[in-house]
């Protein structure tokens, strides 16, 4: 099964700290649905961009984005 990262991107000066609060949100929404993954994150892109993101299987996609409403999503890559 294809697994998919949805990615919510976070930019200006307090890009960093709002992306790590956002995925303490994602972790505790993967343990609150019983999520098959257990996989969230963040990352810095630039000094004024970084990311969140959460990977999801393929077949969960649809109700969590509906939720959730990531900005974007990709093939998610080991």
């Amino acid at each position: 099964m294809r697994k998919l990262k949805l990615i919510w991107d976070f930019k200006g000066p307090d890009a960093l700290k709002i992306a790590e609060h956002h995925n303490i949100h994602l972790m505790q929404y993967i343990a609150i649905e019983k999520l098959t993954l257990n996989i969230s994150g963040f990352e810095v892109i630039t000094s004024n961009h970084a990311i969140a993101f959460m990977v999801i299987n393929e077949n969960e996609m649809k109700p969590v984005r509906d939720v959730l409403k990531p900005h974007r999503g990709q093939v998610y890559q080991e």
